[in-house]
């Protein structure tokens, strides 16, 4: 099965932060594996652009390099690899002063879609989307790319929607979420509103409860001096957890076009209770020998930001009523681990008898690793001596399901061809992520102003024992975070 690879329109597209960390391991591999799959026009460009100063030859070398660390060897063709960097070039620029524009302006052909990738500190996005418009660079087709995080509260979040407007309408505006361009989140949708198997079941008369769980094992290590401005809450839970909530949680749109999609994901936030103080557990992890402790991480002996948090949500509207949400996130986890699961109820009554024991259907989408869904069922154990049940999984991973030559696609490929073709379905509103923030902000005033204390765990764990008891108090469980 060869999947079908859609063309987009010829593009300019610049990277500003063209020499960062972002653009090295995932825009500039991304639009080289577009480039072999044949989906990158050959008269398309790619400008980064940055402090530095060094010319086209300077920047294709780094260029080059980037794709050697980051791109699967067998990937690596010498002449693919040269075809692409010949689409490749730089401009040194000031984002806050005038130095390069010119240049910049110089590049940009009329007859192509011009796409700007921010990547870079949101301090700057103000005057990047200044100087575009003010040097005549970007015009009224010309797209952003705009990286999280969105602002760190409703009031900056708000600040920022405000200054990208004054510069950009909102269907020009795309904030991305990597999250959102994973083949499994999008298989997601089809799942649920491409068959009529599950639809009927997705709700409170069915579904005991939902976990989403974003497992980590790295700690914070570089990123200390950022984390520990946001911790857990703000890095994961305001966007990729609250991402995939919505999609689960969400009504079927009218169809499958960018402000049906998100205006039902909204509603879904806007329909979120507030999460009582009982309802949430943060924690840190601790040193185990020779890996360090978060507060070692962070250089703050008394750091009081989360690098783990556990939440039970409700979402208040018909379908969702009684059934809660459990969400999870944190560092230094035994695994690394990303799954939504959507734990049935059981039978409404057994035929078989207590000895037979609970059975329910589970639901499991996996994001990473070995993205795919599996499907828990129940059958008769094989063999002799009277009816035993016993749960067996119905699998799907996408790798061996589809075939090699259909390999899972990197989301921030997909993401950037989406900006080209000018889809935002993948993409969120400036209200959502308001809504968002004025959903968060309660919750994390109300520890910060009674300067909670994270609780401590072990670092390989599944995180603080104290998270457990959101599911033991109700005989739940949190399912298990395997290596």
């Amino acid at each position: 099965m060869v999947s079908r690879v859609i063309p987009v329109d010829t593009f300019d597209l610049t990277i500003f932060g063209g020499t960062g960390d972002l653009a090295r391991r995932k825009i500039l591999p991304g639009l080289y594996r577009r480039y072999l799959a044949g989906q990158m026009p050959d008269a398309s460009r790619i400008v980064g652009a940055a402090r530095s100063d060094m010319d086209d030859a300077a920047y294709r070398d780094e260029v080059r390099e980037a794709l050697k660390e980051f791109v699967e060897p067998h990937l690596v063709d010498p002449e693919a690899l040269e075809g692409f960097l010949g689409c490749v070039h730089y401009v040194a620029i000031d984002a806050t002063g005038e130095s390069g524009w010119r240049k910049l302006r110089d590049l940009m052909r009329a007859d192509c879609v011009r796409a700007f990738y921010f990547s870079v500190a949101p301090s700057l996005f103000g005057a990047l989307a200044e100087r575009l418009h003010e040097h005549g660079i970007a015009d009224p087709q010309s797209r952003i790319v705009v990286e999280k995080p969105f602002g760190r509260d409703l009031a900056s979040a708000r600040s920022l929607n405000r200054t990208l407007a004054e510069h950009f309408d909102e269907a020009q505006i795309y904030r991305i979420d990597h999250y959102l361009g994973k083949e499994t989140v999008q298989n997601l949708m089809a799942l649920r509103f491409g068959n009529v198997l599950f639809e009927p079941l997705w709700n409170s008369q069915y579904v005991d409860h939902i976990q989403i769980t974003v497992a980590e094992t790295v700690g914070v290590g570089g990123r200390g001096g950022y984390y520990d401005k946001s911790g857990a809450m703000r890095d994961m839970v305001q966007n990729h957890l609250m991402q995939l909530l919505c999609l689960i949680a969400m009504e079927p749109p009218s169809q499958f076009e960018p402000d049906a999609v998100r205006d039902e994901k909204l509603k879904v936030i806007r329909a979120l209770d507030p999460v009582r103080p009982e309802d949430i557990v943060r924690g840190q992890y601790e040193r185990r020998g020779d890996t360090p402790s978060y507060l070692e991480d962070v250089e703050d002996g008394d750091s009081r930001t989360e690098s783990f948090i556990a939440m039970k949500i409700h979402v208040s509207n018909w379908r969702w009523a009684g059934t809660p949400f459990y969400v999870r996130t944190g560092k230094r986890l035994r695994a690394r681990q990303s799954e939504i699961a959507v734990v049935f109820k059981d039978a409404p009554h057994s035929i078989f008898g207590a000895e037979a024991g609970r059975h329910r259907n589970v639901l499991t989408i996996r994001l990473q690793p070995n993205e795919g869904m599996t499907l828990v069922t129940t059958i008769k154990e094989p063999g002799l001596g009277g009816m035993r049940l016993i749960d067996v999984p119905l699998d799907m991973t996408f790798a061996e399901a589809l075939g090699a030559e259909n390999e899972v696609t990197d989301a921030y490929e997909r993401l950037i061809m989406d900006v080209i073709r000018g889809n935002q379905t993948l993409f969120m509103r400036g209200d959502e992520v308001e809504a968002a923030w004025a959903w968060t902000d309660p919750m994390i005033e109300r520890w910060s102003t009674r300067d909670d204390r994270p609780f401590r765990y072990e670092p390989g764990s599944s995180g603080p024992e104290e998270s457990s008891m959101l599911l033991h108090r109700e005989t739940r469980r949190w399912r298990e975070i395997r290596e």
